[in-house]
């Protein structure tokens, strides 16, 4: 089946508690691990390729540089498109579960930070700290959705455990996404189908494998069947998922690229054969598990 997309294209998120943001962009540029100079020029060069939305986080240390970025670019000549603060999506993330008290100032922090007004999605970075600060920040992020000073409340690095114990404790607000890593060479599909049940998004960080497989035989030979880059093949194999990927790159031809995957569709036999290459490749850290 034909998935049409474009980076102007959106994905319904059931669990927001804002009637201003009932839908997410699908395609969003990560940010992990830029700063400075490269996190405001790559923004820049996302936003004049199109991309609408930015994945930041505390812990990266971004949150100013994206934030001035998108800021200078609205006001300025560039903007052909008239966009305004609205037509953006802002997210970042608490850098670790802290008390409620710790949680709520961490996240004004961050919306001061950002110089944007508000933060469209703030996440939980992860589920370390124990259950009981987990639910607490949780709460932060309930009382700052009330607060205005954030749009919609999530998660990042949730294991099927964490999610059960989030949605037992009753919130206020269900996370309307859980951000994890997702790719052909780890697909998680216990989260996933938990997410899924559950109504929640799945944003699929190092949706690329951080090009860790990029010659795999596989991703070699059906980059030529569809005469795509690697990188947009799986870009393309999430968004035909239903996810929302944030891949990242620093090059403007790359960044263009990989927001460039509405001119294919991936059959489904092709499909499965790239969900079985699953060997639970992890990238990076890897909390799902954690207590």
């Amino acid at each position: 089946m034909s998935t049409p997309q474009s980076l102007l294209t959106r994905l319904p998120l059931p669990h927001s508690p804002t009637a201003t943001h009932a839908s997410i962009p699908q395609i969003h540029l990560g940010l992990y691990l830029t700063s400075g100079k490269t996190t405001h020029n790559s923004t820049l060069h996302a936003l004049r390729a199109g991309y609408r939305a930015f994945d930041s986080a505390q812990m990266y240390g971004n949150e100013a540089e994206t934030g001035q970025a998108i800021t200078s670019f609205l006001s300025s000549p560039e903007n052909t498109a008239k966009l305004r603060r609205e037509d953006i999506w802002f997210t970042s993330k608490l850098s670790s579960n802290r008390s409620y008290d710790g949680a709520r100032a961490s996240i004004q922090k961050s919306v001061n930070r950002c110089g944007l007004g508000y933060i469209d999605l703030f996440l939980l970075h992860s589920p370390y700290g124990g259950k009981a600060a987990r639910l607490e920040s949780w709460r932060a992020v309930e009382d700052a959705i009330d607060a205005g000073e954030v749009k919609v409340g999530g998660v990042s690095n949730f294991g099927v455990k964490h999610i059960r114990e989030l949605l037992a404790s009753k919130p206020r607000y269900i996370p309307a996404v859980n951000q994890i890593e997702v790719h052909p060479f780890n697909t998680r599909q216990s989260i996933v189908d938990e997410c899924t049940k559950n109504g929640i998004i799945v944003e699929a960080y190092a949706p690329l494998a951080r090009a860790l497989r990029m010659k795999h035989p596989l991703v070699q030979e059906l980059s030529k069947k569809y005469g795509c880059e690697p990188g947009q093949l799986l870009v393309r194999w999430s968004v035909q998922h239903g996810y929302v990927p944030l891949p990242k790159s620093e090059k403007q031809e790359r960044i263009v690229g990989n927001g460039d995957v509405g001119g294919f569709n991936i059959d489904d036999g092709d499909m499965k054969k790239l969900d079985a290459c699953d060997e639970y490749l992890v990238t990076d850290w890897d909390p799902v598990d954690c207590p």
